[in-house]
């Protein structure tokens, strides 16, 4: 117990950048619209509800139990043997009982990155914080095991979505699929990458050992997805598509994953990677939409800390591109290319805009903080804009989705006094197995989904897709696109969450 505490003041020692970018950050003062402390903490118990395979004592979402716990155990190889290999473990994205490997790398990059940037504010919520992205890290150690290899879903999509059953009682295929030489999947190698060599700076401190695997096997996978080029969807499309298809393509992810590389590592080599192939990978390219698909705006964010905190002149340009992305977002200035709802919400898409909204205040923040700490304002078509503008707007998405909206609505499950009762998630939808130990079957579990009664299991923390473009939400568990919760929505959200937390002196 010792040396746990030890470990923990270790890891809360931040480093002599950020540390510095903190004490920066200006404090709020008055009273705070919300209690952001509380959204914190209830946006990372989230994962917790999420988690696949054997669960820990230390547990706090009780009415899930183990699942899983056979995931890995029968691939087929080449030569028609099965293989045994361990995919325990990880979390199911969303609501259903899938583990599909693209959106849950980038979760794990942007969880990662939350406590990278914020953790040093996040106090007692910082070792939940790190357990999530371990938790992931775990996993994607597992699905990387193997050399040019890289198992990148578990379950038939087709088949899980044909029953509405607890991840506890499953008996769908449990199948595997993954790239290789064979079949190449730049985009999910590398954005695995971009996850473990994020999550090798959570633990740099408080788990050197651990960091340093962690970045190691960062190391290997970028060079395979590097080498063997290739979008996943092209050859795995029957399995991925339409759920989580590439559409973007690679070249976004080889440009993240060399951006988190060069962080994790400082090595030179990753420098010159992205100064040679910047350009070609899409680095100006105007794609303002940051998510599960398309990273650029998020490697362009990141590359510019190197330039603005780090003050690497040869990547001076990256602060255009990333002025760029961050004016297309602010209401009023000649680049303003973003819709927002009559309510003030961020909208980019129907299915699950909150997912833009959290990411896109992720950024703004982050941003705000390396302008704020080289003393820079972004220009926006000769108008500038200052890091306090720039936190306004992503306070008021953060805002919004705890409840500042037309219909007096927090769109975060446990949060405030009128949330989403009716989710898209099997599990929470489903009596749990401590009230029904019975085995619920696959096709039993419909009588739930489409029922107009509240979810038995109150999945707290969970954000859901959000409201339609009108600031409508009708709360049916049948609507997929507006109430279902993810990984992706609520990994940025925690970064945010400290942030405001803080500022406002609740933390």
């Amino acid at each position: 117990m010792a040396l746990l505490r030890c470990l923990f003041l270790l890891a809360v020692l931040l480093p002599h950048h950020n540390a510095a970018i903190v004490a920066a950050a200006s404090p709020h003062h008055g009273q705070a619209p919300h209690d952001y402390r509380d959204a914190l903490t209830k946006s990372i118990l989230f994962f917790e509800g999420q988690r696949s395979g054997k669960l820990p004592p230390s547990q706090r979402v009780s009415w899930r139990r183990d699942s899983g716990l056979s995931d890995g155990s029968s691939i087929k190889a080449r030569n028609s043997q099965l293989l045994c290999v361990d995919l325990v473990g990880g979390y199911y994205d969303a609501g259903d009982n899938m583990k599909f490997g693209f959106p849950l790398a980038f979760s794990m990059t942007m969880l990662a990155w939350s406590v990278v940037e914020f953790g040093g504010l996040m106090k007692g919520e910082l070792q939940h914080a790190r357990d999530a992205v371990r938790w992931g890290s775990d996993y994607l150690l597992k699905v990387t095991a193997h050399p040019d290899t890289v198992y990148v879903q578990v379950g038939d999509a087709n088949r899980d979505h044909a029953c509405w059953e607890r991840p506890e009682d499953m008996d769908t295929p449990r199948t595997v699929y993954k790239v290789d030489p064979s079949t190449p999947g730049t985009d999910v190698a590398a954005e695995t990458a971009a996850a473990l060599a994020a999550a090798s700076l959570v633990f740099r401190k408080s788990d050197p050992a651990y960091a340093s695997r962690l970045v190691a096997r960062a190391k290997r996978v970028f060079e395979f997805a590097d080498k063997h080029r290739g979008t996943y969807s092209t050859r795995l499309s029957p399995y991925v598509c339409p759920y989580y298809c590439s559409y973007s393509g690679y070249q976004d992810e080889l440009l993240w994953g060399a951006a988190w590389l060069h962080r994790a590592t400082k090595n030179p080599t990753y420098l010159s990677y992205i100064q040679m192939n910047g350009q070609v990978l899409g680095a100006d390219e105007q794609d303002n939409t940051f998510g599960w698909d398309n990273k650029h705006a998020g490697a362009r964010i990141l590359i510019a800390k190197a330039f603005l905190v780090q003050k690497v002149a040869a990547l001076h340009e990256y602060k255009g591109h990333a002025d760029s992305f961050i004016c297309s977002m602010v209401p009023g200035t000649p680049m303003d290319q973003t819709q927002y709802t009559r309510g003030g919400l961020l909208f980019k898409l129907s299915d699950s805009n909150m997912q833009y909204v959290t990411s896109s205040s992720f950024l703004l923040l982050t941003y705000a903080k390396y302008l704020a700490f080289s003393k820079q304002t972004v220009s926006c078509g000769g108008a500038a804009v200052t890091p306090q503008r720039l936190r306004a707007i992503a306070r008021r998405q953060v805002d919004y989705l705890l409840g500042s909206n037309p219909m007096g609505m927090s769109y975060m499950v446990g949060y405030g006094a009128k949330y989403p009762r009716r989710i898209h998630h099997r599990a929470s939808s489903l009596p749990s197995v401590a009230a029904h130990p019975g085995r619920i079957g696959c096709s039993q579990g419909f009588t739930a989904l489409y029922s107009g009664v509240a979810n038995p299991n109150v999945l707290v923390g969970a954000v859901v897709g959000g409201p339609n473009q009108q600031d409508q939400f009708p709360d049916q568990r049948s609507d997929h696109e507006h109430s279902e919760p993810a990984t992706y929505i609520n990994a940025p959200l925690v970064g945010a969450l400290a942030y405001l937390a803080h500022s406002y002196g609740q933390l």
